[in-house]
């Protein structure tokens, strides 16, 4: 990667990490589906003027959106909602792993022996993780982190395709325009009261869904899809490392949580199989996804 390319790749988990923890309090006043939905609303109608409706992409878009945004991270947030930020935190490096069983059954890609153990190792510290007894009664919330984390993998090889021929900021752009109603609408079909949610949400929670909208959609995710439509997704990937990191702090110092023992060493060993995945020289996707 360029060294322009490095640095927006590397701005990307510090602004993703702190702002999917930061949202678990704003759930507090909206609830996961409307957060998302209006999140995703914000950066659309901020950005969408500026690019040209992407009309030969649109059964890609629609799909990319809901699976990708109003799939994922509707799940996502109610997963954080059930749990505390610092697990949420760490179930989410299971994206790497699901990457290389989406490789592997939907590209053919046969992954490399260190990928395997590496794939091993991060489920072991999941497992471990999974028995912490912070969770106990909340295993649900634990599926939906998982399954997000899958959906988001997923949506990245839908995404390269598109993101290399329309651009990264268009795509983050026309994502928010297609995936903003279609959270809200969710929303107002599950958790109904949907403007009353708005109308009684307090200042903290408006100022977290501004940093949602602006911070981890027109800036990271912008970053995220521009780097990516630019190089090959397993050089990209390499720099979620910094995901749990970023995530972690956050969850100490805002959140006010405090990892047990579990989340050390369940996290430990997350962390040390998603490393040897990603610092591996052979890839994990396709180069031409």
């Amino acid at each position: 990667m360029s060294l322009r390319d490095t640095f927006l790749a590397l701005l990307v988990p510090i602004v993703l990490g702190f702002g999917f923890v930061i949202a678990k309090p704003a759930m507090e006043s909206f609830p996961p589906l409307l957060l998302n939905g209006l999140r995703w609303s914000l950066s659309g109608l901020i950005m969408f003027y500026f690019f040209p409706f992407p009309k030969k992409f649109f059964k890609q878009m629609i799909i990319i959106s809901f699976v990708g945004c109003t799939l994922q991270y509707g799940l996502s947030y109610s997963g954080l909602n059930i749990i505390d930020g610092t697990s949420a935190t760490l179930f989410v490096q299971a994206e790497i792993p699901f990457g290389i069983l989406i490789a592997f059954f939907l590209l053919g890609e046969k992954p490399p022996l260190k990928n395997i153990i590496g794939l091993i190792i991060a489920f072991i510290g999941i497992f471990i993780l999974s028995g912490n007894p912070n969770l106990d009664g909340k295993m649900i919330g634990v599926i939906f982190i998982l399954f997000a984390a899958f959906l988001w993998s997923f949506a990245q090889v839908l995404a390269k395709d598109v993101s290399e021929k329309i651009g990264g900021l268009a795509l983050t752009a026309w994502l928010g325009i297609f995936a903003g109603p279609q959270a809200i609408i969710a929303s107002f079909l599950i958790e109904g009261n949907t403007f009353e949610f708005i109308y009684n949400a307090t200042p903290k929670a408006w100022i977290i869904l501004i940093y949602l909208g602006i911070g981890m959609n027109v800036i990271g995710y912008s970053c995220w899809y521009s780097v990516l439509s630019r190089n090959p997704v397993n050089n990209v990937m390499s720099v979620l490392l910094l995901f749990p990191i970023t995530g972690l702090l956050t969850s100490i110092f805002i959140l006010n949580e405090t990892p047990n023992t579990y989340a050390y060493i369940g996290g430990a060993i997350i962390i040390s199989g998603v490393a040897m995945i990603l610092i591996n020289k052979r890839k994990i996707f396709h180069k031409n996804i």
